[in-house]
């Protein structure tokens, strides 16, 4: 058996108490609020992925068998278990029978390899591992047999897809009838094994989204995790009509829970799962199962919006497009009202917990410039200067929050929490953020994300949208180079469209007289490219760009 959790940050009781007082906190856990869906919704399509339906009656007999076989293994009541399954049917089974029994599911991605695996692996104890045979050209059975020895709790490993290596099992004989007889047996073991979590324990491992450093642990209680896709649902207007595409990693945060595939599940909508977010791949599923809920990040829309099949799509049934992960800027996201209707929402989020959006109904400036308010009522939000002091109205700070559904520290992190979350219980965001007069959010970068410049500050993300305009220029990122005077100088990094030419001075010259931007804002260096890289979801990597561009110096 696994041993108690240790290393949490619990809530204050005090706010415990509140945030149940005040509805927040149901007492419910993620697995019975599955149940009570499946029930009133038994015979409508929960899950559709390539030729593969299944009704919420299937979906819950194959969460069932699987249940059966965790709690066989004893990979219940704490157990950790790493999801690297990309969108595909299983995760969705493997994600809800981890719930029902107490097992939590470490959210890794696909992308994640060798050395970020038996980090997380170790550092979580985990039990079990579930993975694909080969997604992409990459062959994870064989990462996983290079990697545990080298992980003494690691006691089962499960894999989606034909082929196994020696010990590991394939997903599709979990889900086997295990039988009259044993099923009986299993339930009297269900009985005495810790397979019942409460409320309060932890449902899930997410992971930070920082670009420095492997990832830290984020633990999603029941209590908070079930209000985060709720609350998250309720103002999003996700419910049994939804029809749900995810192309993005499925076990990322957002995709997964806000509301993603739990809370639309736990509506009664449907969630189909997409292998890219590539346009070909969206336009089709689109048109195919008449999608009416999109998250999705800023590089995706900025390439469906030049695809050239955008137009000959029917994309009508579209009544949301989430885009979140990071800043849509005010040029693509004017693009994206023009061209595919009122369906825009920004979303702002952490995997850490607070959840902000514009709403339907929001004036089209405000769906334009800002990332939204926060979800829930019981958020409390604060915009601080270096020495903690709350700056004036329309002022540029750090963001600090907390709330129902932000945590309290990370998992097995002392030293790192004292430096993240403040006395009073405020997580540190590190976004650089101020307060539009609408009241929404404007996100105008990282705290690392600031090019100081003989101690000028420069928002990369401001310069952005503005090179953004330019008509030669499909996508861009600006970031920080050093220099041995100044401290750093701002490079503008760009992609091209087809046929189109751009110089520093051209762009310098746009800059000066078409956007009339301080001089100290102008881009001193500019580096063209055919690509850029992105992390495990879909964003540009600063870190690795930054990396990039001083080596080429």
């Amino acid at each position: 058996m696994t041993p108690p959790l240790e290393g949490m940050v619990p809530w204050p009781a005090d706010i415990t108490e509140r945030y149940r007082a005040r509805g927040y906190w149901t007492g419910e856990t993620l697995g019975s609020a599955f149940d009570r869906s499946v029930a009133a919704h038994a015979d409508r399509v929960a899950v559709v992925e390539g030729d593969r339906r299944l009704t919420y009656r299937q979906l819950a007999g194959l969460v069932d068998r699987l249940a059966r076989h965790l709690v066989e293994r004893e990979i219940v009541g704490g157990a950790r278990v790493v999801f690297q399954l990309p969108n595909v049917l299983e995760f969705v089974v493997a994600y809800f029978a981890c719930l029902k029994v107490g097992a939590i599911p470490l959210a890794c991605l696909p992308a994640h390899r060798h050395a970020e695996i038996e980090y997380l692996a170790r550092f979580t104890e985990a039990s079990a591992w579930f993975l694909p045979s080969t997604f992409r050209g990459f062959d994870y059975v064989a990462m996983a047999e290079e990697l545990r020895a080298g992980l003494p709790s690691l006691r089962e490993i499960w894999v989606a897809g034909d082929r196994v290596g020696s010990g590991m099992t394939r997903f599709a004989d979990l889900l086997a009838d295990p039988g009259a007889t044993r099923a009986a047996a299993t339930t009297r073991a269900v009985t005495t094994a810790r397979a019942h979590p409460q409320p309060s324990d932890v449902a899930v491992f997410q992971l930070s989204g920082g670009t420095t450093g492997l990832p830290k642990v984020i633990p999603r209680t029941h209590d908070d995790y079930l209000y985060n896709s709720r609350v998250f649902a309720a103002i999003t207007g996700v419910d049994r009509e939804t029809v749900l595409l995810v192309t993005v990693p499925i076990s990322h945060n957002f995709p997964l829970a806000c509301p993603g595939i739990q809370g639309t599940l736990l509506a009664g909508g449907r969630v189909v799962l997409g292998p890219s977010p590539d346009a070909e791949t969206v336009f089709s599923l689109v048109e195919r199962e008449r999608v009416t809920w999109l998250p999705a990040v800023p590089a995706s829309v900025i390439g469906w919006l030049n695809d050239p099949r955008i137009t000959r799509t029917d994309l009508t049934s579209v009544r949301t497009l989430a885009v979140g992960g990071s800043r849509l800027n005010p040029e693509p996201a004017r693009r994206t009202l023009s061209e595919m209707g009122p369906v825009l929402m920004q979303v702002f989020g952490m995997a850490e917990g607070l959840l902000c959006s514009t709403r339907a109904g929001d004036p089209a400036e405000v769906i334009v410039e800002t990332q939204g308010r926060p979800a829930s009522d019981g958020d409390e939000i604060r915009i601080v200067d270096d020495d903690g002091k709350e700056v004036s109205p329309g002022q540029i700070g750090e963001l600090q929050c907390r709330g129902p559904y932000t945590i309290r520290g990370y998992y097995r992190a002392p030293e790192h929490n004292r430096a993240a979350f403040t006395d009073d219980g405020f997580y540190r965001t590190g976004d650089m953020v101020r307060m539009h007069p609408s009241g929404n959010i404007v996100v105008e970068g990282r705290k690392k994300d600031l090019i100081n410049r003989g101690g000028e500050k420069i928002s990369a993300e401001e310069v952005e949208n503005l090179i953004l305009s330019h008509p030669a220029v499909l996508n861009v990122a600006v970031v920080a180079v050093p220099d041995e005077v100044l401290g750093e100088r701002a490079c503008a990094c760009v992609m091209l469209r087809p046929g189109t030419t751009l110089t520093l001075a051209d762009l310098t010259d746009f800059l000066l007289r078409e956007k009339r931007i301080a001089k100290f804002k102008l881009p001193e260096r500019l580096q063209v490219r055919d690509r850029f890289p992105t992390t495990a979801v879909g964003k540009i990597s600063k870190k690795d760009l930054r990396e990039e561009v001083r080596g080429l110096s």
